[in-house]
């Protein structure tokens, strides 16, 4: 059985791509794997988060993941600043970490680029943090999509950087975690091939009705086929493919039939599946609401993850204090 640990963003809300994505292998591989995830509050003061938002998003987010799926009885749900044994082996880890190399991560070039008067030493060490979270609990997979690739090979040379040096093999080195099956990327409403909070162009779970159909009305489309039995292609493809996921295969089939034989109205389009996206999005934003309403429910997940997370990362940090040689007197 493999160890599978993935960080959770602690910043925004789940959108469908996060939902058909990710999230859904998530609630699959709990019961395949041991499985530890961890919402990354401490990586989310990079931009500095005033303490209202941080509390209320790491609530959020919390009770998202559980209404939708991850059970804290098959997999360890905790919060990142609730095991101070990450950062203490985040410490340890930059002692045998080069600025150097740091600085040639992708992630952190495009971070100087994009946040120019906030380039904070937390940016430097992210990939760091992110090692730490991983090796405390002697992960042996990790699900990253690509742009996390860079952060994955990081730690793989802190792990094998630190075996080599205090001769031993404390720390396996991680995968990426192969989910067996062509991951599903839900594309954006913008007409782009990805749905994401950072490129404005998501359909959020807690997206009210008004919201929904808004967001949907002003989705990028084109001007329509220009031939009978023209292939659906151009920014209107991505309304087609989020269809395919929340609609009735008749339904599809409907507008489909009328692209290829050049009656379609996009507007007609666009209103049957902001309907569609409501309807399937219904029964989890209330399951999201009640649980956002059970703070006992949500307390007791957390703490319960926090013991269970405490109780693997402890170990690992003692055998890390004696490999490094602290022992007591």
């Amino acid at each position: 059985m493999d160890i599978v640990v993935s960080g959770i963003r602690s910043t925004g809300n789940l959108h469908l791509g996060n939902y058909f994505g990710a999230l859904r292998n998530f609630t699959r591989m709990q019961h395949e794997n041991k499985c530890y995830f961890f919402i990354a509050d401490y990586h989310s003061l990079t931009t500095h988060p005033i303490p209202a938002d941080l509390h209320g998003n790491v609530r959020h987010v919390l009770a998202e993941y559980l209404a939708c799926g991850i059970d804290p009885e098959a997999a360890t749900i905790y919060l990142q600043s609730d095991v101070p044994e990450v950062t203490e082996l985040y410490l340890l880890l930059n002692m045998i970490s080069y600025t150097g190399e740091l600085e040639r991560t992708t992630t952190f070039k495009d971070k100087v680029r994009n946040q120019p008067d906030n380039v904070n030493a937390g940016l430097l060490t992210y990939p760091v943090l992110m090692a730490a979270d991983i090796i405390i609990h002697k992960a042996t997979k990790v699900p990253v999509g690509k742009d996390q690739q860079p952060h994955l090979e990081v730690t793989r040379k802190l792990a094998r950087r630190f075996n080599n040096m205090y001769g031993s093999e404390c720390f396996p080195e991680p995968e990426a975690y192969n989910f067996g099956e062509k991951l599903v990327k839900i594309p954006g409403l913008d007409g782009s091939g990805k749905m994401g909070k950072s490129e404005g162009n998501a359909v959020y779970l807690s997206d009210d009705e008004k919201t929904v159909r808004k967001k949907v009305m002003r989705a990028v489309t084109d001007a329509g086929p220009s031939e009978p039995g023209q292939r659906i292609a151009g920014p209107v493809k991505n309304l087609f493919t989020i269809m395919n996921f929340v609609s009735d295969t008749s339904t599809v089939k409907h507008f489909k039939d009328q692209y290829h034989d050049c009656t379609i109205r996009y507007g007609d389009l666009k209103k049957q599946l902001a309907e569609d996206l409501i309807g399937f999005m219904k029964p989890l934003k209330e399951r999201i609401d009640e649980t956002l309403a059970n703070e006992r429910y949500l307390g007791r997940v957390a703490r319960e993850g926090a013991e269970k997370a405490r109780e693997s990362a402890s170990k690992t940090i003692r055998e890390v204090r004696e490999l490094i040689g602290f022992r007591p007197f």
